[in-house]
């Protein structure tokens, strides 16, 4: 009983939590879906990746996510561009758990307008390979074929748009070998047979909303076609109306196939 209120009481001075804790030490890949394209990966050695966190004003993220107080420690946050529903708390997140945001050209925008300082926002590109957390989990930006502009009031409440840099996705690479393939917003473009064959993502987060993002059935030919993961979940659907797309159309679509869809409502999480 000592030990355990030893490592509560560390892992509250850490900001992991009580799950935070167990996670670390039981060598699976966590991954919680906070609505949208927002996640949060604890990885198998107990790393935190937090992807795209549009939290506070995401009407499908469960109350209790959005305090920020109560997210937990998170190492890096990863954005795949500078819309506001993936942008989201971010720059806010960074500052209060002092974890880097890697996000292409958005850096650029967030140091030059003062929102964040150097050092939470470092320099990375497409077709870099990071490793912010050691050699042992890799971060690889590819392509998505989509649009980014930065949307952000200045110190008077005056809205301004900014360049928002080039959008991405992500193959995150874990400890135990496991790829997951984060497609941020995206339309179909043939590159991602290069991924699929290249990368060999495990995981594969889609959008399948449409409207923005490829819909169920053109989510469902790049699973089919060219990525054919073990494991996709679908996202990016039902938090507007223009976001139609279901998961049913999307299972429908996908037809007979050796992938298997995980759907999670936001604040569900699931182990690897």
């Amino acid at each position: 009983m000592r030990r355990l209120l030893l490592a509560l009481a560390l892992a509250a001075a850490l900001g992991l939590g009580v799950l935070g804790t167990a996670r670390a030490a039981d060598g699976k890949v966590h991954m919680l879906w906070l609505g949208q394209a927002a996640w949060r990966i604890t990885t198998p050695g107990g790393k935190v990746i937090v992807i795209d966190p549009y939290l506070t004003g995401n009407p499908k993220t469960p109350p209790e996510y959005k305090n920020l107080d109560k997210i937990g420690k998170m190492d890096v946050i990863l954005l795949t561009h500078g819309h506001a529903d993936h942008v989201g708390d971010a720059p806010a997140l960074a500052k209060k758990y002092n974890a880097p945001i890697w996000a292409g050209g958005l850096n650029q925008q967030f140091l030059t307008l003062g929102i964040l300082p150097a050092e939470l926002t470092p320099r990375f590109r497409k077709g870099g390979t990071i490793t912010p957390m050691g050699p042992n989990i890799k971060i690889t930006m590819v392509h998505a074929e989509h649009e980014s502009e930065l949307n952000w009031k200045d110190e008077n409440g005056r809205d301004h748009t900014y360049y928002g840099g080039e959008p991405c996705g992500y193959i995150v690479t874990l400890e135990n070998g496991l790829k997951i393939y984060h497609m941020g917003d995206t339309a179909l473009f043939g590159d991602m047979a290069f991924i699929g064959s290249y990368y060999h993502p495990d995981i594969v987060l889609i959008p399948i909303g449409g409207h923005f993002t490829v819909g169920p059935v053109d989510a469902a030919y790049a699973i089919n076609t060219w990525l054919k993961p073990a494991h996709v979940i679908p996202m990016h659907y039902g938090t507007t109306p223009q976001l139609k797309g279901t998961p049913e159309e999307f299972i429908a679509a996908l037809g007979s196939t050796s992938t298997k869809v995980h759907v999670l409502k936001p604040g569900d999480e699931i182990s690897f």
